[in-house]
């Protein structure tokens, strides 16, 4: 069995086994997340390891999260189809090409130029066409895009940074990871017409430090 082969086989259980197999129900990011190519965003010494379910060390100290997490997180936002996204935490490109998939339009900021530059080339090969990259610190949002029905952060804050809930649109959704440097709660965030914005308790995670915030 060639590697292309081994590859899909090993996307296929992912989904059954460690998707599906912990929860994950949303048939639109189940589907997707068998078609997203994930070891065209690992480097290549971990390609033949791209759906083991954990996260794999990129560029600049970052990492590619666990298939698990980028599906949870997905599944929270509820995406329908029609959304304007924006993801703080470019990354490799993977989560990025997962919410592109399921949303109208993505908006991407990153702090590494290295990265975001890598990742542009990874998705503009894979023909993604409704994804605007911005480099810069994430954690105040992307003013000129806002208001975004969802966000998505995929690197830990003490604290939701206020840029970003207030660049979330009514009745949107923002999740993303908050807590201490050594492990946080994953927090759903649904902000709402003349109440309150709802938070709710996902579970508990561990993601890396998003830059320029503290």
């Amino acid at each position: 069995m060639g590697l292309e082969s081994r590859l899909t086989t090993a996307r296929r259980r992912m989904v059954e086994t460690d998707l599906k197999g912990h929860g994950i129900t949303s048939p639109r990011v189940l589907d997707v997340m068998g078609r997203v190519p994930r070891e065209r965003f690992v480097v290549a010494d971990f390609q033949s390891n791209a759906y083991g379910d954990r996260a794999l060390p990129i560029d600049c100290e970052q990492t590619i999260s666990q298939p698990y997490m980028v599906a949870l997180m997905t599944e929270v936002l509820e995406i329908q189809g029609s959304e304007r996204v924006l993801e703080v935490g470019t990354g490799s490109g993977y989560q990025t090409a997962v919410l592109a998939e399921l949303a109208a339009e993505v908006v991407t900021i990153e702090r590494h130029p290295k990265l975001s530059l890598a990742a542009q080339q990874i998705l503009g090969k894979l023909s993604y066409e409704n994804i605007e990259f911005i480099t810069g610190d994430g954690s105040l949002g992307y003013e000129p895009g806002a208001p975004y029905d969802r966000i998505m952060i995929t690197a830990a804050a003490s604290e939701c940074p206020l840029a970003l809930l207030e660049q979330l649109h009514e009745e949107g959704i923002l999740v993303g990871p908050f807590g201490g440097r050594q492990s946080q709660m994953l927090q759903r965030v649904e902000k709402r017409i003349g109440a309150a914005d709802h938070w709710t308790d996902v579970c508990a995670c561990r993601f890396v430090p998003l830059v320029n915030y503290e």
